[in-house]
Parts: structure tokens; C-alpha cells; sequence
């Protein structure tokens, strides 16, 4: 997805190259949104979560 960079042009906000990212998603819907968050880093989040609880035994038994 392609990501912008929000900036002040002058009493306004504008997409250009410096500043906070924004993330382009696709909605269900068929549009789109523009989002502060990551996706992609949710996607690893919520894969790293479900890692940890499955193997909680095996990741408790290497913290000893």
C-alpha cells in the first residue's frame, strides 16, 4: 500500500514528503481510507500474539 506524508501548507494540511505517515487501505466496501496505523504492523501483531499464546508452554520453559 502506498503510504503519505502529511504536512502544513500554510493554514492547511497537505499529502507531500515530510511529516506524519498515512496508509492508504482499501475498505470493504470499495473505497478507501486513510489511516494513521500501519496494517502491515497490525498483521504482525496480531500474528506474534497468536504464536505466544499457542506455544506459551514452550516460550515459558525458555524464560527459565
Amino acid at each position: 500500500m502506498p503510504t503519505f506524508n502529511v504536512t502544513t501548507v500554510g493554514t492547511s494540511a497537505g499529502l507531500i514528503t515530510t511529516g506524519d505517515k498515512l496508509h492508504l487501505t482499501e475498505a470493504p466496501d470499495g473505497g478507501y481510507h486513510l489511516t494513521p496505523y500501519d496494517p502491515d504492523f497490525g498483521r504482525q501483531i496480531r500474528l506474534a500474539e497468536d504464536l505466544m499464546h499457542e506455544d506459551r508452554d514452550i516460550l515459558q520453559g525458555l524464560a527459565k
